[in-house]
């Protein structure tokens, strides 16, 4: 990888020696942290499915960050999330909110002590527990290296409002939403002969969590997905993600310019 390389686009933080990383974590350097889960997301879709979205999305927002003139690199995954309204489904399989919080507040500290001021966390999974344990973890890396870190939460409503009305409406896992995104990002993981034989299911599936249901399957979701998948189209990915990079792009500028320290 030469000096031209490194200007063309984002960087692969897995991919880099420690040499060049160095060189490319600098003060003025976004680094971006995908954040997912391993659970079942219908007949149809892959456990990883959250992992998939979280990589694209985090790919497509570093592509327009650069083409602002922006230096980024993008760290490794966390695979792993606090699942638990999944575990009625064999293969999910979560991590306690406690050693998540722990997880992301060392790896962004990490990262940061190697120079970046600026951080954002694009995180795809979307149970209550897991995006207070994530936000946890920001809080405590925020307080460890004084770093400016974005979470953007798309149930806000300042981001849910430039989501799908299937996503507006609760029914957000696993149905049209998420399989329009995984449509674009790996339509061959998709299993698509069985999106026809998938009818709607219109449950409000964060209402129904709060009023106490602890599974998918006690929610409503008898077979891992809410919404309707067979209506998903990959135009409708391709503009959830535009959505969806716009808010991580957008999360990043609210961070404010940083200076670019000499070495």
């Amino acid at each position: 990888m030469d000096a031209e390389e490194k200007e063309e686009g984002p960087l692969d933080l897995a991919r880099l020696t420690w040499i060049e990383a160095e060189a490319a974590l600098r003060s003025a350097t976004v680094v971006l942290l995908p954040v997912g889960a391993v659970e079942a997301h219908g007949p149809h879709l892959p456990l990883n499915t959250d992992v998939i979205i979280a990589v694209e999305t985090a790919r497509r927002a570093a592509a327009r960050l650069v083409g602002q003139g922006e230096a980024v690199v993008l760290a490794p995954p966390i695979n792993y999330g606090v699942s638990y309204v999944g575990t009625c489904f064999v293969g999910t399989v979560p991590a306690p909110a406690d050693v998540l919080t722990g997880l992301v507040a060392s790896v962004l500290s990490h990262l940061a002590a190697g120079g970046p001021r600026r951080l954002a966390v694009v995180n795809a999974h979307l149970e209550p527990a897991h995006v207070t344990a994530v936000r946890a973890g920001v809080d405590t890396a925020i307080a460890a290296t004084s770093a400016r870190i974005a979470f953007p939460d798309q149930r806000q409503d300042r981001w849910a409002a430039t989501l799908s009305e299937e996503f507006q409406r609760g029914a957000r896992h696993a149905g049209s939403y998420e399989t329009s995104l995984m449509l674009v990002a790996a339509p061959d993981q998709v299993r698509i002969d069985l999106l026809s034989t998938l009818p709607p299911v219109w449950v409000d599936l964060p209402s129904r969590l709060r009023d106490g249901a602890r599974t998918f399957a006690e929610a409503g979701g008898t077979q891992g997905y809410f919404g309707d998948p067979a209506s998903a189209t990959a135009a409708e990915g391709e503009w959830l993600f535009d959505a969806l990079t716009t808010m991580i792009v957008t999360a990043v500028e609210e961070l404010g310019a940083v200076e670019e320290l000499p070495s």
